[in-house]
């Protein structure tokens, strides 16, 4: 998630230069860049490049500042306010789909905050279709059928999710709203054009929604004689940091020059997923602003890394990274997911 942090007084710029630091330390947060003073020209120049905006201001201020550039919640950014004690974190556009929600929680608690969540869904305590979706990464593709499908949640009803055998992670999906279906047979009038053999279709009375997964690649890099379990701790440790069970990654991505690492091979043959080698020339000339530089790998490969570019690589064009790359006991990940 790339956030915009924007701040009109000097009690909140000291705050957002706080909060700025504090999410710097999460994994999942790729990119943070503070604001100060100009509200309305700030917001133009941020309201289409950042997933979400966080506004440290009274929340008319931030109101009257965004409301000419809001479009619609499945595609304007996650938008929060914080007034400047930091005493209460207010998810204010785009609760599920911009995923404010989610963000409003966790700088809550970086802050020591009061989450201020309004969205009715969870404020009863349920997972909305958008949310889980969200949750797994799975694209809605007939977003406007969010609604019933959210209602009928709200109403306490059964939604059923369709899956074939390709979709192996969701065996501990704990909402008595969901009931898992293998193998049914769905209509075909039911289903989108392009539907993919590992796409699951939400279904209640006589309504569909096609949820379809994004491509997740763990790209990796390690010190040369890397055991197995190492990698695999190192995995697991990435995959928690986004709370996604294993089975969630479709592929692995390495650089050439590890392609016969014994410690990576048998780690991702373990899992039973598919090992993509990317070349070095690949990765040497390939750009994404959400790379960070290694002056290690820079000084001895002349690349920028391994295992972010990798990740985003074969994840295909416009994707991007979920994970940044963390470094555990020298082996290095990053995750990233296609558009």
């Amino acid at each position: 998630m790339k956030i915009a942090i924007l701040s009109v007084s000097e009690k909140g710029k000291e705050l957002s230069s706080r909060l700025q630091e504090l999410l710097e330390d999460d994994p999942t947060i790729i990119k943070t860049k503070t604001f100060h003073k100009n509200v309305k020209s700030n917001i133009d120049e941020v309201f289409d490049e950042y997933d979400a905006i966080i506004g440290i201001m009274a929340t008319g201020i931030l109101v009257r500042a965004i409301c000419n550039k809001l479009n619609s919640k499945y595609s304007d950014p996650g938008i929060l306010a914080i007034d400047e004690n930091g005493k209460f974190v207010i998810s204010l556009v785009s609760g599920h789909l911009g995923r404010a929600n989610e963000l409003s929680r966790k700088i809550a608690n970086l802050l020591n905050s009061e989450e201020v969540i309004t969205t009715a869904t969870d404020v009863q305590g349920k997972i909305g279709i958008d949310s889980l979706a969200n949750s797994y990464y799975w694209k809605i593709a007939n977003l406007k059928d969010i609604l019933i499908f959210n209602k009928a949640i709200l109403e306490d009803n059964t939604i059923e999710l369709a899956i074939t055998d390709n979709i192996n992670y969701l065996n501990d999906l704990d909402s008595k709203n969901y009931k898992i279906i293998k193998n049914k047979i769905i209509k075909k009038e039911d289903q989108s054009q392009n539907s993919a053999s590992d796409e699951i279709i939400a279904i209640f009375n006589n309504n569909s929604i096609n949820l379809i997964p994004q491509k997740l690649v763990v790209g990796i890099g390690a010190k040369k004689g890397i055991h197995k379990e190492k990698v695999l701790i190192a995995i697991k440790k990435a995959m928690d940091i986004l709370n996604l069970p294993l089975e969630r990654i479709d592929k692995f991505a390495t650089i050439d020059i590890k392609k016969e690492e014994k410690g990576i091979l048998a780690a991702v043959k373990s899992l039973d997923k598919e090992l993509k080698i990317i070349s070095k020339a690949k990765i040497a000339n390939f750009q994404h602003d959400d790379i960070s530089i290694s002056e290690f790998v820079e000084k001895k490969f002349n690349i920028p890394g391994v295992a972010e570019p990798c990740a985003l690589i074969e994840a295909g064009e416009n994707s991007k990274l979920i994970c940044k790359k963390i470094a555990i006991d020298g082996v290095t990940v990053a995750i990233a997911i296609s558009e």
